[in-house]
């Protein structure tokens, strides 16, 4: 028994001696990568493993990474899926893939990436065929340029302008011209943004990652022209911000059913330059634009000079925002006969009016309509100025945030200028209804609302108010929403 016993033991001992001793695992990087910068790719390695997969863990230069697909722990064949996403700065790019398995014996292997710059577009010259300017690309404007009579230009979901910086007859902008057309539909998901060239952002990105959303004057603006009718000394002006040697910038005329294109989701910042002593652009000018054209979902921040100026025309806008304007938010001149539906104004500290409605400069006696607002003040701003024979409806708008006007040197009111502004107000010319406010405290409505229409306000608290912007229209594209700015909204 005991030979047996022995026998056997030797037998398990050698037996044992001869078991399998695997191999660690084996990985197989892909080629190189091609990635621009702040875009994320899917790499994949593949691996054999004789005792069966166990882990993976991941480093990465060039950017960051993580493992986003494995296979079955003990599986012996297949692949590890690594998503890396690049940075900023271009160059190469590397992942380091570590492969543990069941033996707790690790494999390496190290893919090689190319982090690439955007396609950037210098663009020099006046538009004068149809372009397209394509989603991942950013375009530069080098100085003013126009999109001519005849001719359209298509911005694709996404795309970024920069305007080159420039004052004075060098101020850049991008100028829709009477007859030209300017499609510009981006998405909720994938916004157009008009830019300076200070600002480091790229495609993809809502957020500056360098400029403050109040720092003004470093490009000019986007102006889009059309053959509307005007209230003017003539049928045709010159636009403000554009010198009178451009007859690209002329504006007016006879067709209340122009069509100068679409503008959707659409970012404006940084932009106001300065042309001349008080000549400045505004964020978004709309001279003479007719009601075929479509605007909606525009954003304007940090201008130096307004938000959105309307001068005559028949264009109606919805859902636009305007956020930390140095001049006023939203202005109209001239006649404009359209609609602003749905908006908010965020005052900043350097914003004069949050409205400034101007009345006709010639015989065309033409209103148009402002409602569905809401309106954040600031220490300095005034509610609004309406003067020079202004005309219109204004209707469901939210004011707050404002300061006392008998200590802030009659800063937040709401005023009526001159005598043919007051007489278009008790002739229901200029009409006011269902004002909302939520006062600073101790303040009283007459001293807010001048001139008798504190009869059209109602004092609310911010709970309780029931007219003003519907802000979802802003969310998710929007810099201000990003900045959660609209909070309060």
């Amino acid at each position: 028994m005991k030979k047996i016993f022995f026998l056997l033991l030797i037998s398990m001992v050698i037996l044992t001696g001869c078991e399998k001793e695997y191999e660690k695992p084996v990985i197989t990087p892909p080629g190189l990568i091609n990635v621009e910068i702040n875009k994320s790719v899917d790499v994949s390695f593949a691996f054999t493993a004789e005792a069966g997969y166990k882990t993976a863990s991941v480093i990465a230069t060039g950017g960051s990474a993580s493992v986003t697909t494995t296979p079955s722990t003990g599986s012996t064949t297949g692949s590890v899926v690594v998503t890396f996403s690049a940075s900023r700065e271009s160059g190469a790019g590397s992942i380091v893939l570590t492969l543990t398995d069941v033996n707790d014996k690790a494999g390496q292997a190290t893919g090689v990436l190319n982090v690439t710059t955007v396609p950037t577009i210098s663009v020099t010259q006046n538009i004068s065929s149809n372009t397209t300017w394509e989603t991942g690309n950013v375009y530069i404007l080098e100085g003013r340029i126009a999109v001519v009579d005849g001719v359209t230009l298509t911005i694709e979901p996404g795309v970024v302008i920069k305007g080159r910086e420039g004052t004075g007859s060098n101020a850049t902008g991008l100028l829709i011209a009477r007859g030209g057309k300017l499609n510009a539909e981006g998405t909720a998901s994938s916004p157009i943004i008009f830019t300076t060239v200070a600002d480091q952002i790229l495609p993809g990105e809502i957020a500056s990652p360098n400029l403050e959303p109040t720092v003004p004057g470093l490009w000019g603006g986007l102006l889009i022209l059309g053959k509307a009718p005007i209230s003017a000394s003539t049928n045709e002006m010159q636009i403000e911000g554009i010198p009178v040697s451009d007859l690209n910038g002329r504006y007016g005329g006879t067709d209340p059913l122009d069509n100068s294109g679409i503008i959707k989701y659409i970012s404006i910042r940084h932009g106001g330059a300065n042309i001349g002593e008080g000549n400045e652009i505004n964020g978004l000018t709309l001279g003479g634009v007719g009601s075929g054209t479509i605007i909606e979902n525009v954003e304007v921040v940090a201008n130096d000079d307004d938000g959105i100026e309307w001068f005559g025309g028949t264009v109606n806008v919805k859902n636009a925002l305007v956020w930390n304007v140095y001049d006023d938010g939203i202005d109209t001149d001239q006649s404009w006969a359209g609609t602003l539906d749905n908006f908010i104004v965020i005052c900043g500290l350097g914003t004069d009016h949050a409205l400034e409605i101007d009345g006709p400069e010639g015989t065309m006696l033409a209103a148009h309509t402002v409602k569905n607002g809401s309106v954040k003040g600031s220490p300095v701003a005034e509610l609004g100025d309406f003067r020079d024979g202004a005309r219109g409806t204004f209707e469901n708008i939210y004011f707050f945030n404002f300061p006392d006007p008998a200590t802030s040197n009659g800063r937040g009111d709401l005023s009526l200028t001159g005598d043919v502004t007051l007489a278009n107000f008790a002739s229901g010319i200029l009409n006011f209804a269902n004002l909302q406010v939520t006062p600073a405290s101790g303040v009283a409505l007459t001293t807010i609302f001048r001139n008798g229409t504190h009869i059209h306000a109602t004092e609310m608290t911010p709970a309780t108010r029931t007219v003003g912007a519907d802000k979802s229209a802003f969310q998710g594209w929007s810099w201000a929403s990003a900045a959660n700015q609209l909070i309060d909204f």
